[in-house]
């Protein structure tokens, strides 16, 4: 992995383009910056830089520019990468996002590739791709969330045998990922968007799309959201392999994170429709209880449980 050697103190420099990132998380992505709470200061600080980069090339992505002005930003963000990468971000660059994401790097071991692999898919929301399979979709779904997954695999670090943690936080990403864009069908639907795989449309007679917040006559709009809820599911339960073999903190950042997104699977299953009305979300009491459950370690503690009964 990139970024072997870990960093001095931060400069006033750095730990301001660390405020700014964390500011930037705080506002645009509460689920996350609830998660990342529990973990300890040098790392909510890279993964703070981690969001703010991921944030800009989506903000790229679902802004308003025309398509080749979208391709042009993108490429000048990829250009960037390349000079964090190469270390050639000073301290006192105006960008602060550079200058926190280059510290975190010298950090940490990220593999800052993640993020080449998340502007592709970027790039593909850009071209106006379609998926016509499951296959297709997950393809995806790794680009813009399984890298992030292995990107912060890299903040966060193991303790003990971890062959397959790589594998397991892609997994969790994908899983993350189909949740997100079963919460956004509506969204989704009303900026030209349609992200479920097109035959699992046509099986649940919803190919002709969500416009105006409603599934197409005759469709059986909650079968889809089942088909596509279990399929999360099993996504879920292969990706929190990942729990035991991350550090208490980190677990449970982890854990906080997956356990809102499940919860949020939770109440999806049992209303579907009320994805077509507006976004699903879950109170603030409901994440400090997914929380303290994460900090607890009970649920790295279950999966642990859950693995070795199935050694043979």
């Amino acid at each position: 992995m990139e970024g072997t050697a870990h960093a001095s103190a931060p400069s006033a420099q750095v730990l301001a383009a660390y405020s700014y990132c964390e500011a930037v998380t705080g506002t645009q992505a509460r689920n996350f910056a609830y998660g990342i709470r529990l973990l300890p200061t040098d790392k909510r600080q890279a993964m703070s830089a981690l969001y703010a980069f991921s944030r800009r090339v989506d903000d790229i992505g679902d802004g308003t520019l025309a398509p080749g002005a979208k391709l042009a930003r993108l490429e000048d963000t990829r250009a960037l990468l390349g000079r964090i990468r190469g270390g050639e971000v000073d301290e006192d660059d105006t960008d602060p996002v550079a200058v926190a994401l280059a510290h975190a790097a010298r950090r940490f071991p990220i593999p800052l590739g993640g993020l080449d692999e998340l502007i592709d898919g970027v790039l593909m929301d850009v071209r106006g791709e379609e998926y016509e399979t499951w296959d297709d979709l997950a393809a995806y779904c790794r680009c813009v969330a399984g890298a992030i997954g292995r990107l912060s695999l890299g903040v966060f670090g193991t303790v003990g045998p971890a062959d397959r943690a790589d594998e397991y936080a892609d997994t969790l990403g994908l899983a993350l990922q189909l949740t997100n864009i079963l919460r956004d069908v509506r969204e989704d639907a009303g900026n030209g968007r349609t992200y479920l795989p097109a035959e699992d449309l046509a099986k649940f007679g919803c190919s002709e799309g969500f416009q105006g917040g409603r599934a197409p006559a005759g469709a059986d709009f909650a079968g889809l959201v089942h088909h596509e809820v279990r399929r999360a599911r099993a996504l879920f339960t292969e990706g929190y392999r990942l729990l035991p073999m991350l550090d208490r903190r980190s677990g449970a950042c982890v854990a906080a994170m997956a356990g809102i997104y499940r919860r949020l699977l939770d109440r999806i299953e049992r209303e579907p429709e009320a994805v077509l009305r507006g976004r699903v979300s879950l109170p603030t009491h409901e994440k400090a209880y997914v929380a303290v459950r994460g900090l607890s370690g009970l649920d790295a503690r279950t999966v642990s449980r859950r693995t070795t009964r199935r050694r043979p």
